[in-house]
């Protein structure tokens, strides 16, 4: 069990760790590709593409099997690193990058899922939380390896450094899951949802991609889009209803508890991805940091979500009860993204990373929580589809998260200095806040500089703001979490717990 797990924990290294370490080799990979207006597509054609792939992954595990296709998602991520490092322009590099994401959206949900098919649910949490664990090595890790690599080797590296992990996982992977079972055998994939599936999904980022910046949201283009979604997600309904093999078997969703674990997923994804994107902005421009100490600005959040994962798993496994964590992880987490509400432009380190402990308390709660009460709310039989749907939504969460908050960062960083820019002396202050970078604030006059690190000051404030409105929605959720006793072993017989016609939910007792 202890190669088998640390063979999943690279494989989930290797998914977590790649944007971490591309992020600060992306101006070098701009200087020497090109292509400023696909800057932004390097990240998002990654992320989409993982974030459509996810449900795919998960059904095809059900069908297949759980070792086939996760060490083909592995394989088909390091063709993807391997061809981006080939890339000879930024149109390769977004296409290529958009094929890591694919392979990476298998090895998230390949792992949570197997771990649901060898470990009991009782005893699952405390593996989940080493899963989890996985990602403030990632966060901490991540921009020192790609500032490293950028500054003493070559951008490309930053794409090649997955192919010593990913061997090792492919080989780990390949002999501890042999015992797995092999799946239906019966692949009847649901393509027409995955399109459609695929459509609205792309459209509703475009949206909030675009709309108010590249183009008016009462434009042609984004109304257009906003119509697509309407049309796409109506008819995705419709086919997944009456598909043989759904995607995405839309029956999990009559499930109370799953409904409500996919939700606080959804809300998770949105408060945390989207809030954390934009602090790096105030720890480089306001608290002069560079690019790869921010990463380790970053510690107290990573090391106190790091001890609350293992805790909260360790605690699971102990006396099989989970509902006070997500209660408790929405709370601290809402009230950490209200502390970096009030900072100032002299807001100091230590108390930022004061606000970081209490957001990272709460993340630690909620990560692998929501997916345990999301597996133990659905047969085993779609376990992975639940698992699927599950990541599926936690990063449609993050995806709209960091479109929608970078809209309102952007809409407020522009009209402070716009209103503001009376109160500089120098027109050094009309420079474009697109252009701007930590070097060329620190050579811009004080008064110039100052106005600049208020407008991000404001911006950030706005984007925890409503990333805290989010997070306390998301309090109203978990505290309609009903308890259901956990599976007592992972080969159990399937044991539908619908809310609305098993009496397995229906007699459970519903405490704390």
């Amino acid at each position: 069990m202890l190669a088998t797990t640390a063979g999943l924990a690279i494989a989930m290294l290797l998914a977590m760790l790649d944007n971490m370490i591309v992020a600060p080799a992306l101006p070098t990979i701009l200087g020497d590709l090109g292509g400023l207006n696909h800057l932004a597509w390097v990240t998002t054609g990654y992320i989409l593409a993982s974030t459509v792939a996810t449900p795919i992954w998960g059904k095809l595990g059900d069908l297949l099997g759980r070792r086939i296709t996760f060490i083909t998602s592995i394989a088909i991520f390091l063709i993807g690193s391997v061809l981006c490092g080939m890339s000879q322009n930024m149109a390769e590099l977004v296409g290529f990058r958009a094929l890591q994401g694919l392979g990476a959206g298998g090895l998230m949900v390949g792992v949570m899922a197997i771990l649901a098919e060898i470990v009991p649910p009782r005893e699952r949490g405390k593996y989940q939380g080493v899963m989890m664990a996985v990602m403030p090595a990632a966060m901490i890790g991540g921009p020192l390896v790609g500032g490293f690599i950028t500054d003493h080797l070559n951008w490309r590296w930053a794409f090649y450094v997955n192919l010593p992990l990913g061997v090792v996982a492919l080989a780990v992977c390949w002999f501890t899951l042999a015992k797995l079972p092999r799946g239906t055998g019966k692949a009847r994939i649901d393509w027409t949802g995955s399109a459609l599936l695929t459509t609205w999904i792309t459209a509703l980022v475009l949206i909030t991609s675009w709309g108010g910046t590249e183009y008016d949201w009462s434009s042609p283009q984004i109304l257009g889009l906003a119509a697509l979604t309407v049309a796409a997600f109506i008819a995705f309904v419709v086919v997944e209803r009456r598909a043989a093999e759904p995607i995405m078997p839309l029956t999990v969703f009559r499930n109370r508890n799953f409904t409500l674990a996919g939700t606080l997923s959804f809300i998770v994804g949105f408060a945390m991805f989207g809030g954390m994107t934009f602090l790096p902005q105030f720890q480089q421009f306001v608290q002069g940091a560079s690019a790869t100490n921010s990463g380790l600005l970053l510690m107290p959040m990573m090391v106190s979500m790091m001890v609350t994962s293992l805790a909260g798993g360790a605690l699971i496994s102990r006396t099989g009860h989970y509902r006070v964590l997500p209660i408790v992880g929405t709370v601290l987490m809402a009230a950490g993204l209200a502390l970096f509400a009030t900072m100032g432009t002299d807001t100091s380190k230590t108390v930022t990373a004061l606000y970081m402990v209490v957001l990272g308390l709460g993340m630690g709660c909620l990560m692998q929580t929501t997916m345990l009460i999301a597996q133990n709310s659905a047969p085993l039989r779609d376990i992975g589809a639940a698992t699927g749907a599950a990541t599926f939504l936690r990063n449609m969460g993050g995806s709209l998260g960091v479109s929608i908050l970078g809209s309102i960062y952007a809409h407020t960083l522009t009209g402070s200095i716009t209103s503001n820019a009376g109160v500089a002396a120098t027109g050094d202050a009309g420079d474009s806040a697109a252009r701007m970078t930590p070097e060329l604030l620190r050579s811009l006059p004080e008064a110039a500089r100052h106005l600049f690190q208020q407008a991000v000051t404001d911006g950030v404030g706005a984007v925890f703001t409503w990333a805290a409105i989010i997070a306390a929605a998301g309090l109203l959720v978990a505290l309609a979490i009903r308890h259901v006793p956990l599976r007592g072993f992972a080969a159990d017989k399937d044991q539908p717990q619908d809310a609305g016609d098993t009496p397995a939910e229906a007699k459970a007792p519903v405490t704390a």
